[in-house]
């Protein structure tokens, strides 16, 4: 009994404590600990134990992974046999002396000691200070923490897991990545959350000077983010916004931009049509110079269709007198120079270039921009359908810009996506001279299907090769990038490799055993398949360990299926 006396005695949130053993020690990364009788952990929970220290006890905090249940039994079969051979009513004449035991990897120790934890230590569950100080979030300036989500332990301890303004829009870090399987629309739910969450956290001034891109991709949900959600928020949402430190509002529509294609009838071709839109399209004159975009996911082998655009792009942008009469879609695939009228026929030559390799180009551009196009490519433009990049050239800080391309085709969707970030890129780099307003210090973009943009591959396509620029060299230039899949496997490892910032919904065992996930130890990843819908992790630069997190649903209407 000496041993029950010592599990009940201590602070009141007294768990177990420490064990180490001969084939089990404590290490300076992990340690194990047995559970007192009647007490409930879980995975991803956060301890904390006494550690010595030079002055005075020290504080080391860990990250629960696993728990398992050992016996003195040495095998199941002797089990079976205590058991008067399987006897399901049976009760075993000498009762097995067992215990659970949880393992735990190591978060940090609050005097920066990581010798390995003593075996016998009173194990406790980390208060929601502890989990502030476990995570690193005490070191963080309170103006460079940004809410990101809720952990909540079993003991119905919640604490809010901030993470660092700095290694999110830079200087020190940047971007987001979001993947998971965890069901419809989680992954655009956090990252809107994540955004209305950054811009509520940042002082007016500062909030002044970002400006946020967003791309619809799916259905209609994100052309409704000014409009108040109907369904009211019941109390423990209310209680969830409130604990985050937030307002459930929506996104404010006099600082709201809406960009919808045009349609072959010169209507939106949109899912849903907001109180307040503009429509943008694509002539000849405006495409000239992202021809290379269009052929993103058409093989090259030898890069004959690249020559081709690129001497197309020359001659148009130079005026070169055999592409003065080129104004228009029409007059680039019926007339010289790549279309001879008289023979009804490709060129037989032209610029070192063969006859079948116009035809072929040819081809390509007559399906994307004529055959099977929604409505995006026109001849002329008429009055009031916009120049995308015209639009975005004009980009304000404190200002939000969603551009719908969820109706496009793929190809289309391909021209949208690589516009928006040349023109951002190039509006970064070098500012227009005629530009009165200073450009914004961060603009932020998010976009879901990323791999769709810039899959895994040996061979990055134009627009892969925009988003690679976009991730490796963005962040000095204040270009942010919010993004999510299914599978993070499926883009680009130097896209994802760049994210200082990683979000993990529900995932196969399949995907999560891929290289990128290796940053996860191999206990978490098995609690990774595990994760319910709402439930994502969070694995942060700051962070020694990913935590578990819950957030609020959207403050804003989301179209109904």
């Amino acid at each position: 009994m000496p041993e029950q006396e010592n599990q009940t005695s201590g602070p009141a949130q007294a768990i177990g404590k420490t064990s180490a053993t001969d084939r089990d020690p404590t290490t300076s990364d992990k340690f194990s600990f047995w559970l007192s009788p009647g007490v409930i952990v879980n995975p991803f929970d956060i301890v904390e134990v006494e550690q010595v220290s030079h002055e005075g006890p020290s504080r080391t905090y860990g990250l629960v992974t696993t728990l398992e249940h050992r016996t003195d039994s040495p095998t199941h079969l002797a089990n079976f046999i205590s058991s008067n051979f399987g006897e399901l009513t049976e009760e075993p004449n000498t009762p097995r002396q067992g215990t659970t035991i949880a393992h735990v990897n190591v978060l940090s120790n609050d005097k920066d000691i990581y010798m390995p934890v003593s075996s016998e230590k009173v194990v406790d569950f980390a208060d929601e200070d502890g989990v502030q100080v476990a995570l690193g979030i005490d070191a963080m300036e309170p103006r460079d923490r940004v809410p990101a989500g809720l952990i909540e332990m079993s003991n119905e301890v919640a604490a809010v897991a901030y993470i660092d303004r700095r290694y999110l829009l830079g200087p020190e870090s940047a971007h987001v990545n979001i993947s998971g399987i965890s069901g419809l629309a989680t992954k655009t739910s956090y990252a809107m959350f994540l955004l209305q969450s950054l811009l509520q956290k940042t002082p007016e001034e500062e909030r002044a000077k970002i400006a946020v891109i967003i791309l619809n991709v799916k259905h209609g949900d994100l052309l409704q983010i000014d409009q108040r959600r109907q369904k009211e928020f019941s109390v423990d949402e209310m209680d969830m916004w409130e604990d985050l430190g937030l307002e459930p509002k929506p996104f404010e529509a006099d600082k709201l931009h809406y960009f919808l294609p045009r349609g072959k009838d010169g209507r939106p071709n949109s899912f849903y049509e907001p109180d307040f839109y503009q429509i943008y399209a694509y002539d000849l004159e405006s495409t000239a110079d992202k021809l290379d975009l269009l052929f993103a996911q058409i093989p090259d082998a030898y890069f004959t269709l690249e020559s081709i655009i690129s001497e197309i792009k020359e001659g148009i942008r130079n005026n070169e007198p055999e592409f003065r009469n080129v104004q228009s879609w029409t007059n680039l695939l019926s007339g010289r120079p790549l279309f001879d009228p008289e023979t009804r026929a490709a060129v037989r030559e032209w610029r070192g270039i063969r006859g079948s390799s116009i035809g072929v180009f040819r081809r390509h551009v007559r399906r994307m921009v004529q055959a099977n196009q929604s409505g995006i490519f026109v001849d002329t433009r008429s009055t009031g359908e916009e120049v995308l990049t015209d639009e975005i050239l004009k980009i304000r800080g404190g200002h939000v810009y969603v551009v719908d391309i969820a109706r496009l085709y793929e190809h289309e969707q391909m021209l949208v996506f690589g516009d928006l970030l040349k023109t951002v890129y190039s509006l970064k780099a070098e500012p227009p001279e005629d530009r009165t307003e200073p450009v914004p210090e961060k603009i932020i973009f998010f976009v879901d299907e990323l791999n769709k943009y810039a899959p895994a591959g040996p061979r990055p396509s134009p627009l892969t090769e925009l988003v690679l620029e976009i991730a490796e060299r963005g962040r000095s230039l204040g270009v942010i990038l919010l993004a999510a899949q299914q599978f993070m496997s499926a883009v680009h490892s130097r896209v994802t490799g760049n994210c200082a910032t990683k979000i993990i919904g529900r995932s196969g065992s399949a995907e999560i055993m891929q290289p990128d996930y290796r940053f996860l130890d191999n206990e978490i990843k098995s609690n990774v398949t595990r994760l319910s819908k709402g439930e994502l992790l969070l694995s942060h630069a700051v962070y020694r360990q990913p935590v578990k997190i819950i957030f609020p649903k959207p403050a804003f209407r989301q179209q109904e299926f």
